[in-house]
């Protein structure tokens, strides 16, 4: 990564430079210094505390990245939406992980990405910005560096990563658009569950009824906060659970994984700083449903 200081920043502490304008965290300037990475200014290493000119040269290295020795790459298939050198966008399948877990140690999404990685040289692990249960599929966002992944994360936990999403409901919700204000905690039988509680995590849902069907609605949501399984928990406690999500008792009559796919995804360039916005269909299996249903 490499920048020219303007006029602006002239006088400015290196320190302050790098986390106040380029965004860096306290933890990723620590990786830098400590891991064998460099921090150059007109080629010379330097340390925080010096303090720019104009027109200095500041240049960050990153170290090599380590990868899990759980993550192996795999020929996977790959549907990649975007991609340039700082970030991935991906449109997931169902039934395929996103990180392997003790349930499903390969064939993941992350394996498939180290292997396009590798088949493309270049260097890096995968770094999830947005991720989605198994079942789930749709739009995904990933930071292909530490240096993106720092500023999306921050700026995911700041509200600025916007998804969408959409999905199929038993019945019609009522009223058919609202804010769902519930806090979700696990549930103490089940060590996959999540329910309503009031001693929970606070979980805010926005839906708005799109359509309605014979047996089904389809429902467009949005999330303003990400608990685990925050649709589907909110979705069930109002009596309308997604069709085909087995754990919390939808309907299997049409489709074996909860109808729920990412539709839409808006976020900020990490680099460019341009407001990105990518939109996909309703999945194909969630399109049959609509197809028998109207």
């Amino acid at each position: 990564m490499k920048w020219i200081i303007d006029k602006q920043h002239d006088k400015t502490l290196l320190r302050e430079y790098l986390i106040d304008v380029r965004g860096f965290s306290k933890r990723t300037l620590a990786t830098v210094k400590h891991q064998g990475g460099k921090i150059l200014v007109n080629n010379e290493p330097k340390t925080v505390r010096y303090i720019l000119s104009e027109n200095d040269t500041v240049e960050v290295i990153f170290p090599p990245e380590k990868r899990s020795e759980y993550i192996l790459p795999e020929p996977l298939p790959l549907d990649i939406i975007y991609e340039d050198d700082d970030v991935l966008v991906i449109n997931k399948p169902p039934n395929m992980a996103t990180i392997p877990s003790r349930h499903h140690p390969g064939r993941t999404l992350a394996n498939a990405i180290l292997y396009h990685y590798d088949q493309n040289q270049l260097p890096y692990t995968v770094h999830v910005v947005t991720r989605l249960d198994r079942d789930t599929s749709g739009l995904l966002l990933i930071a292909k560096h530490r240096y993106s992944h720092a500023i999306m994360f921050r700026e995911q936990q700041s509200g600025k990563v916007n998804r969408t999403y959409q999905a199929i409901v038993s019945g019609i919700p009522q009223p058919k658009e609202g804010r769902i204000n519930k806090p979700i905690a696990r549930d103490p039988d089940s060590i996959l569950k999540r329910m309503v509680d009031n001693a929970g995590q606070e979980a805010i849902t926005n839906y708005r009824v799109m359509e309605v069907w014979k047996q089904y609605s389809l429902v467009e949501i949005s999330l303003e906060t990400g608990r685990t399984h925050q649709i589907r928990v909110h979705l069930t406690d109002m009596g309308h659970p997604l069709a085909g999500d087995r754990l919390y008792g939808g309907s299997l009559d049409h489709i074996g994984r909860q109808a729920l796919h990412c539709t839409e995804l808006a976020f900020y360039h990490p680099m460019t700083r341009k407001r990105m916005s990518f939109t996909l269909p309703l999945a194909e299996d969630l399109a049959k449903i609509k197809q028998t249903e109207i």
